[in-house]
């Protein structure tokens, strides 16, 4: 799926970082874990980017973590889109005995760790949460990798939006419409001049949950959104007002993730680039 991704024209591939899901009404179910994955994809793909979407800082020990990261992004050759966020899926904290209280205290704390171990700095610290002792990343890295924040959380993007490149928003958030993601923007241009940033200098990536056919109630979103459906016409002209609502970058969350949905969304893909 990544090889056709690639080459029908995708720019990136993203993949999830959890654990587990149950108590939805749904099947109990879990992805591969991401990283491990993301190693695969990066010596199997060339051009397109990479990434977790997005890594919870508080799944790992800040300065492993940063470890994994620069790993993947070696492999990749410089590819990695370090996606990060604080976490929000209490089932999986719970059953693989992470603890979910203070998740922005958490990731506040793990972040500082993160961004400066990743951009080549010899980090020491100790908080209420973490602690490092001197550590550094060997071998240093060619090219550190991008880094996102996914979230819409006040403390986490006071933290982040200083210093990432990306931010990043599920669907959901702005209701999976480029009407919606405009009326949104207000709020993170607002979020990033609390954070004395130019908003104009953030780029800003959205999630759009596509079904197609074959696509079932599995991955229906909760709350409720209207998907992206249609035509190979309609969906590029949707994908395309997104851009004019203030996208830079959409993700397309696909019902259902197969390569033949690849391949199909290639083809809108060739209609955008005409």
């Amino acid at each position: 799926m990544a090889r056709t991704a690639e080459s029908v024209g995708f720019d990136s591939i993203w993949v999830g970082d959890h654990y587990l899901y149950r108590g939805d009404g749904r099947p109990e179910r879990g992805p591969w874990e991401a990283w491990t994955l993301l190693a695969a994809l990066a010596a199997v793909t060339d051009r397109v980017r990479l990434g977790p979407l997005v890594a919870c800082l508080n799944f790992h020990e800040p300065a492993v973590l940063a470890k994994l990261a620069a790993t993947v992004n070696e492999i990749a050759g410089g590819r990695l889109v370090f996606g990060m966020g604080a976490g929000w899926n209490r089932t999986e904290f719970d059953a693989f005995g992470i603890p979910y209280d203070h998740r922005a205290s958490r990731f506040v704390e793990a972040f500082d760790i993160v961004r400066r171990l990743v951009r080549g700095e010899r980090v020491s610290a100790r908080g209420r949460w973490y602690s490092v002792g001197d550590a550094v990343l060997l071998p240093p890295s060619a090219a550190p990798p991008t880094l996102m924040v996914g979230s819409t959380g006040e403390r986490v993007l006071a933290a982040t939006l200083p210093v990432v490149e990306v931010w990043n928003t599920w669907f959901d958030w702005y209701g999976n419409t480029p009407e919606g993601f405009a009326a949104k923007g207000s709020e993170i241009d607002a979020a990033c001049e609390r954070a004395g940033r130019d908003p104009a200098t953030l780029a800003r990536s959205a999630c759009v949950f596509v079904q197609l056919d074959g696509g079932t109630s599995e991955r229906t979103p909760e709350p409720v959104v209207v998907p992206l459906r249609g035509s190979d016409d309609e969906m590029a002209a949707r994908l395309h007002a997104m851009a004019g609502a203030g996208a830079d970058e959409v993700i397309l969350v696909c019902d259902p993730i197969t390569e033949a949905s690849v391949v199909k969304l290639g083809n809108v893909l060739a209609i955008l680039r005409d």
